[in-house]
Parts: structure tokens; sequence; C-alpha cells
């Protein structure tokens, strides 16, 4: 019997936690220099103000994260939540970690007071979609848009 776990991630986790990061961001064919990685899990484990990072565990393996970022929403007259990065290994999907890690995040926007919550795929990841559909979220006929002002984490 698989056993599973989500928690809150903690600064000795962040070695873990860019292991996972480097491998989500390899399926999408970008490279992920370790050092801003790190730089950045550190910085947002270290101010809960900023959001939130939780680690899934299968029989005590890291098996996936995901990342909680809050911002101001004028457009909801409070917080709002953006699910920042969303990943779990091939070997554990399919196992409800994925929804068990969305619920987490609702909890934690809940009891932050969160009045909405985002997320970002791309519009032909369909597994991706489905468990965001099946978790709550809808299509809000926005289009994001992004104007990167300093260079992303990642290589392009």
């Amino acid at each position: 019997m698989t056993s599973s776990n989500i928690r809150s991630a903690e600064v000795a986790d962040i070695p873990g936690l860019v292991a996972l990061m480097t491998e989500f961001y390899a399926e999408a064919d970008f490279a992920l220099p370790n050092g801003p990685a790190r730089q950045t899990f550190e910085q947002l484990i270290q101010d809960p103000r900023l959001g939130e990072v939780w680690i899934m565990e299968c029989d005590g393996y890291p098996a996936g994260f995901i990342v909680l970022t809050v911002c101001f929403s004028m457009e909801y007259g409070g917080l709002r939540g953006f699910v920042d990065d969303f990943f779990v290994l091939k070997q554990y999907r399919g196992r409800g970690l994925g929804a068990a890690a969305l619920a987490e995040v609702r909890r934690s926007c809940s009891s932050r007071k969160v009045r909405a919550l985002l997320v970002e795929t791309g519009p032909d990841n369909e597994s991706a979609l489905r468990v965001y559909r099946r978790a709550g979220f809808t299509d809000s006929g926005h289009l994001l848009l992004t104007m990167p002002l300093e260079s992303p984490v990642h290589d392009q």
C-alpha cells in the first residue's frame, strides 16, 4: 500500500524542490540553472506573505510540488492567489496527488482570505485542464500576457 503526504516545504527541502523543478522544466524543454531556482524557493519559503510551497511525498519520497503566490487584486477587491508551479513526477501521476495538492492550496487560500485562485496552463495540456476543471477552475475568458522585466529563472 502506498502512503502519500502533502506538507509545507522548509528550507531543508530546497535541494529536492530544485531537482523536481528541474525535471518539471525539462518536460517543457526549458533548462533550469540551480542558483536562481534555489534563491527563488528560499525567498518564498522564508517570507510567507508572498505565498507558500508544498511538497508531495509518496512512501517518504518526493513526488511533486506546488507553489502558491499571493498578490492584491483590484478585480476581486482583495488578495488573489496564483498556482505558479505545479508538478507531479510521471510515476506518481493518476494517484490523486494533484487533486489533494490543489485542495491544500485552496485551504491555505481560505485561511489567508484569498478571494480568487488562478492557474496558468497551455491550451493543449488536456491532462492538466482536466485536473484543474475537476478542482473547480473555469476558463475566465481572459488571456494572460507577460511583459518580462527581468530574465526568468529558466533558460529559454
